[in-house]
């Protein structure tokens, strides 16, 4: 055995358990850098989160009362009509979800009663909401607008009604 230990040696063969502990170790080392790449990759992405979240923290401060991109927003339109034939364009601004205050100071007694009468049908068919406010003063609000309050009881008592 002497003689083949020494052949093996001079020629490498026996060096299979220096090689397996030099894998070893490498496969350590590779384990460690895999491991280093992993963690600086996750701080990398915190620091960017953080980053962004202060951002836009720091930016987004304020905020517009405006919103230009509300398709809904609500609005309310005082109107005057002087004749019958304008209540197309008063029923027109309901189907637009705005509100409507309607003046008949400045139309006789018979239109403003038929004026009435055309809305509260669109008002129907809106599912909205129709109140006197005045003696001649009337508020017509689409689905999405709630009346909150009672004028009945202060018109009664002024004689409004």
């Amino acid at each position: 055995m002497g003689m083949l230990s020494n052949f093996t040696q001079f020629f490498g063969l026996n060096d299979e358990e220096e090689f397996e502990v030099e894998q070893v170790a490498d496969n350590k080392e590779k384990i460690q850098l895999s491991a280093k790449k992993n963690d600086e990759k996750r701080e990398l992405k915190n620091q960017r989160a953080f980053n962004t979240r202060r951002e836009s923290a720091t930016t987004n401060k304020v905020v517009s009362m405006k919103n230009p991109e509300n398709p809904y927003q609500s609005k309310i339109v005082v109107f005057e009509p002087r004749v019958y034939s304008e209540v197309q364009e008063i029923a027109d601004l309901l189907l637009s979800n705005q509100s409507v205050i309607l003046n008949f100071t400045r139309i006789e007694e018979d239109q403003a009663k038929r004026i009435v009468d055309f809305l509260t049908g669109t008002i129907y068919a809106i599912s909205g909401d129709i109140q006197r406010i005045g003696e001649e003063i009337f508020l017509c609000t689409p689905k999405n607008v709630e009346i909150d309050g009672v004028l009945s009881d202060v018109m009664q008592e002024k004689e409004f009604y």
